[in-house]
This record gives C-alpha cells, structure tokens and sequence, in this order.
C-alpha cells in the first residue's frame, strides 16, 4: 500500500512496483484519514509511506498500521534523509527509509528487502545496534518466542518483577513502546537468518 499526497509521485510509485513480478500495489491513500479508514481492510504486505501529508505525517499512519497490525512492514519513502526524519522513522517501527530521488529500481529493491525482514537506511544513518547485556538478549529472544514474564522468570531463575523491570529498560534502549514490537523484530532477525 502506497500512502503519498502527490498524486504524479503516487501514480509514477505505482507504475514501478506494478511493473515487478513479485509486487502489486493493492491500495492508495493520500491523507492520513484516508490510510487509516483503509488499512484494517487492506492489511498490505508492506507500507510504503511519505512523511509529509497534507493532515498530518507518515509517523501518524505508521502508528495506527501498528495497531491493526503489530508485526506491520512499513518503509518511508521521502524527501528528507535528516537525523530526525531518519530517528523518528525507526521510532515508529518503520524498516527502512528511501529517497524519493532513488532509482527506480532501488525502491523496488528496498520494498524487496524490508519484505524479507531487512533494514534499508540512507548511508550515514545505519543502525548501529544498541548494546543489551547478555542477559537482556535472552530476554529479548524468550519474548520472541512467546514466553510470558512468569515464564521467562521460571527459566532464568530471577523474580517475575525483575523481568518486568528489565523490559522496561530493554524497551527504552531498542526505542519501542511495546513489546509485540520487540516480537517483531526478533521474527525479522530470523527470517532474516541471524540471531
């Protein structure tokens, strides 16, 4: 699903992903009104958004995509590759951020890749991956695997409050709000074959 105001910008974003074998655009929205009254109904693959919209940002339409769809993919597609533009992207849960003065081919390239559980980033801004303790890794990857609090608790040995508290700082250092977003990743970082 593409959501982007310019309509010559749309269509000409349309007509690339159109032309590729493995993608086909199954719905539009130019407001942030109009991609949140669509997106419960069209569940896309993989949300291709602009930051700038005439109602509002592409931060707002990834925040309501993550709510109908927790583990959502969803890559910004803009004019701004600045610090913020890029750090607000992430904190929205985006994979990924492309140019609008990419090739054709990049962006296509790029849905490609974010499908497939990777990150794209302009040079310059690639993630470096924040620094968890050890222990605070199998605490990321036993959420991955579904386990409650009490349960991860059982298996480290370590009070249930513990494990609540070490979510809480784990949350803040990947810079998310939920935990179905630490879920997501771990499966992206799996699909994507590593740990």
């Amino acid at each position: 699903m593409i959501v982007d105001d310019h309509e010559v910008v749309r269509r000409g974003i349309v007509t690339v992903i159109s032309s590729h074998p493995r993608l086909e655009v199954v719905g539009e929205a130019s407001t942030v009104a109009e991609a949140n009254r669509r997106l419960p109904a069209i569940r896309p693959e993989v949300l291709v958004v602009d930051l700038q919209l005439p109602d509002g940002t592409g931060l707002d339409v990834m925040r309501r995509a993550r709510e109908v769809e927790p583990e959502q993919t969803m890559l910004v597609l803009t004019s701004f590759d600045d610090d913020a533009a890029v750090r607000e992207s992430r904190e929205s849960g985006a994979a990924g951020l492309v140019l609008k003065s990419a090739r054709s081919q990049e962006i296509v390239d790029a849905i490609l890749a974010v499908h497939g559980g990777q990150s794209i980033w302009p040079a310059g801004h690639e993630r470096e991956e924040p620094e968890l303790s050890p222990s605070d890794g199998r605490i990321v990857e036993l959420i991955g695997d579904g386990h409650s609090n009490r349960e991860i608790a059982e298996q480290l040995g370590i009070a249930e409050k513990t494990v609540k508290n070490r979510i809480t700082v784990i949350l803040q250092t990947l810079g998310m709000q939920r935990r179905t977003q630490v879920v997501a990743m771990v499966a992206a970082r799996r699909r994507a074959g590593w740990r």
